[in-house]
C-alpha cells in the first residue's frame, strides 16, 4: 500500500484554504479540519495547490540523443517544476513516427515514474515533410498518441498539411505546427529587425511565422479539424488566432514562459543561451503575448523544453544550437510574468498550464480538479519567495537556461504524481516516494 498523506491548509487556485487526504494514489477526502490516522501531515499553509502541471511541449531526446536528456533526467526536471504529465516531441533517433518508438517512450516514462509521458507522434516519416507517419497505428498503441507534430520543421506542403489535419479527425487528433516558412528563414540568427541590422545577423522575420499560421487556420476551417500553433511569438500572430477564433475555427495555441519574458535585446551579448526557435522578439511582441494569454486567445503555456550539451552552446553565435531547458523555471517565470503582473490570478494559472494542456492533448486523468475522488497529481507552490535561479536548480541533464544568475519568485515545494511525493519540502527525491 501506498504512504498516506494529510495536506493541511493549501490554498486552492480559486482562494480557499483546504485539507486534502491521499490515500492509494487518489484524493480521498477534501475540506477543512481534517483528520487521518497513520498519514504524513505535510504543512501547506501559505501553499498554493494546483492540479499538476501537464507540459504539451517537451523534447525529452531519447531514444538517440541522450548525451542531452533521457526521459529519465528530463523527468526529473519536469517533477521539480511541478509538473505531472509531459508529452514529449519525435525528434528522436528514430524519429517517432511509428507505434513502436512511441510505445518505448511510453514504457521508458513508467519505469522513471517521476511525471506521465505522454509521446507525440510525427506528422510525417522522419519528419523530413514528405509522406504521412502511421499515424492511425500510433493512435491505436498502447500510448493513444492524440497530438502529432513535426517540430522543429514546418509542415510546409500545404496538401500534406490538409491530409493530416483530415487523417486526425477519425479519432480526434490534433496537428501542431511549427509555424515556418523555411524559405524566409534561410540562415536566420535572429528576430528580423533594428537590432538584427545593428548586429549584422540574418533575420528571422515575423511574417514567416505569421504566414504559415493564416495558411493552416484557412485548412483547419476548411476540413472541419483540430489546429495546435506551437510557441506562437508575434504580435501578428496573436492578432491571427484572434481573428480565427471569432470566425469559430476549431484552433489553439501556446506561448513559451521564454517569449513572455525574454526579448530580442538580450542578443546583443551574444550568449547562445538566448538563442532559440522561434527566436525571442521585440519588446511590442512580448506585450502582445502576454495580454493574448490573458484575453483567452492564447490557450496554454508550453515550455519547449529543449536541452543541449555544453558544447551546442559554448561556441560562437552562428554555430550554436536553437533551444533553451525551461521545465524547472516555468511556473516562476509565469508568475513573474503575467501574475506579478497582474494580468494573470493563480486560477488562470491551474487553467493554462494544467487544465487545458491536458484537454487539447485528450488525457482525462491529467489536469484535474483537486476534489475527492481525483488522481493525486498536484504541485504545492510557495510564491513568497523570490532568490537568484542557479544550475543548482537545474535537475536534467543539460544547463541551457536563459534564467541563471536572474532573480525568480516562487518555489515548488512540493509535488505528487499519482499520490506518490516526487518533491518533499522542495526537494527532488533521488526515487518516487523514498524520502530520508
Amino acid at each position: 500500500m501506498s504512504e498516506s498523506f494529510l495536506i493541511r491548509g493549501a490554498r486552492r487556485a480559486g482562494g480557499d484554504a483546504i485539507d486534502m487526504v491521499v490515500s492509494d494514489g487518489m484524493i480521498t477526502e477534501v475540506g477543512s479540519s481534517l483528520s487521518a490516522g497513520g498519514a504524513t501531515v505535510v504543512d501547506a499553509d501559505g501553499l498554493i495547490a494546483l492540479p499538476g502541471l501537464v507540459d504539451l511541449h517537451t523534447h525529452l531526446r531519447e531514444p538517440g540523443y541522450e548525451a542531452s536528456e533521457t526521459i529519465l533526467t528530463g523527468s526529473r526536471a519536469a517533477a521539480a517544476g511541478g509538473f505531472t504529465t509531459v508529452f514529449a516531441m519525435p525528434n528522436t533517433s528514430p524519429v517517432a513516427d511509428t507505434a513502436g518508438v512511441v510505445e518505448q517512450e511510453l514504457a521508458l516514462g513508467e519505469a522513471a515514474g517521476y511525471v506521465h509521458v505522454q509521446p507525440i507522434g510525427a506528422v510525417t516519416i522522419g519528419q523530413k515533410g514528405e509522406r504521412l507517419a502511421e499515424l492511425g497505428a500510433m493512435a491505436a498503441s498502447r500510448a493513444r498518441v492524440r497530438v502529432f507534430s513535426d517540430d522543429g520543421f514546418c509542415v510546409f506542403d500545404p496538401l500534406i498539411m490538409r491530409r493530416a489535419l483530415e487523417y486526425v479527425k477519425s479519432f480526434d487528433g490534433v496537428v501542431a505546427q511549427h509555424a515556418q516558412d523555411p524559405r524566409l528563414t534561410e540562415g536566420a540568427q535572429m528576430n528580423e529587425g533594428t537590432v538584427s541590422a545593428e548586429l549584422g545577423l540574418t533575420g528571422w522575420p515575423a511574417v514567416a511565422e505569421e504566414s504559415i499560421i493564416a495558411r493552416d487556420v484557412l485548412l483547419a476551417e476548411h476540413v472541419g479539424s483540430r489546429l495546435h500553433v506551437c510557441h506562437l511569438s508575434t504580435a501578428g500572430s496573436v492578432d491571427i488566432i484572434r481573428w480565427a477564433k471569432k470566425r469559430g475555427v476549431n484552433v489553439t495555441a501556446e506561448v513559451t514562459p521564454h517569449h513572455l519574458l525574454l526579448s530580442e535585446e538580450l542578443v546583443r551579448g551574444y550568449d547562445a543561451r538566448f538563442k532559440v526557435n522561434p527566436p525571442l522578439r521585440r519588446d511590442e511582441d512580448v506585450r502582445a503575448v502576454r495580454e493574448g494569454l490573458a484575453d483567452g486567445t492564447i490557450d496554454i503555456v508550453a515550455t519547449d523544453h529543449a536541452p543541449h550539451p555544453a558544447e551546442a552552446k559554448s561556441c560562437e553565435w552562428a554555430a550554436a544550437a536553437n533551444g533553451m531547458v525551461g521545465l524547472e523555471s516555468a511556473l516562476r517565470v509565469v508568475q513573474q510574468a503575467v501574475v506579478d503582473t497582474g494580468l494573470l490570478d493563480w486560477d488562470d494559472v491551474a487553467r493554462v498550464l494544467s487544465t487545458a494542456p491536458a484537454r487539447i492533448g485528450r488525457l482525462a486523468d491529467a489536469g484535474t480538479p483537486l476534489e475527492a475522488g481525483r488522481p493525486a497529481s498536484f504541485t504545492l507552490y510557495d510564491p513568497r519567495p523570490v532568490r537568484t535561479f542557479t544550475d543548482a536548480d537545474l535537475r536534467g541533464r543539460s544547463v541551457n537556461s536563459p534564467y541563471l544568475d536572474r532573480e525568480l519568485p516562487g518555489e515548488v515545494r512540493w509535488t505528487f504524481f499519482r499520490g506518490t511525493a516526487t518533491v518533499a519540502d522542495g526537494d527532488l527525491l533521488d526515487r518516487p516516494g523514498a524520502r530520508p
